[in-house]
């Protein structure tokens, strides 16, 4: 599993690191702060700890939501961005899904969703910058 999560993060990592062309900013920026909310309120519900479970689901299913729009964005013949880069997106968002269905079950952790979606806010941000 620790194989998995640290795959995923790296992957998460290069999600965005490459700025795509002909990018206008108002995507990136929504992306981003979709991202931010979500990631924020998972981190809060992630260290209040068990008395916020209730919180932490909403927040997770909140998530995957957000990766399963991703997820049928990149797997649209017409999406853009690089087939190398659909493929890790297209992981990350199976990734997240099942670490979240753990997190659901008290099995696992929410910190790795967290870091990833760190990583894509970070690559998000330096991509419109770069714009």
């Amino acid at each position: 599993m620790e194989g998995q999560t640290v795959n995923a993060l790296q992957m998460a990592q290069q999600a965005y690191s490459a700025p795509a062309q002909n990018q206008t900013r108002s995507p990136r920026a929504t992306e981003y702060a979709a991202f931010a909310r979500i990631t924020a309120r998972l981190k809060s519900a992630h260290e209040a700890g068990r008395d916020a479970f209730p919180a932490l689901a909403a927040a997770l299913t909140e998530n995957r939501k957000l990766w399963r729009i991703l997820a049928i964005d990149v797997a649209d013949r017409d999406n853009a961005l690089p087939p190398p880069l659909r493929a890790q997106i297209f992981y990350l968002y199976e990734f997240t899904d099942q670490h979240s269905a753990k997190v659901l079950k008290q099995q696992a952790d929410a910190g790795p969703l967290i870091e990833i979606n760190t990583a894509i806010m970070r690559g998000l941000r330096s991509a419109e910058r770069v714009s």
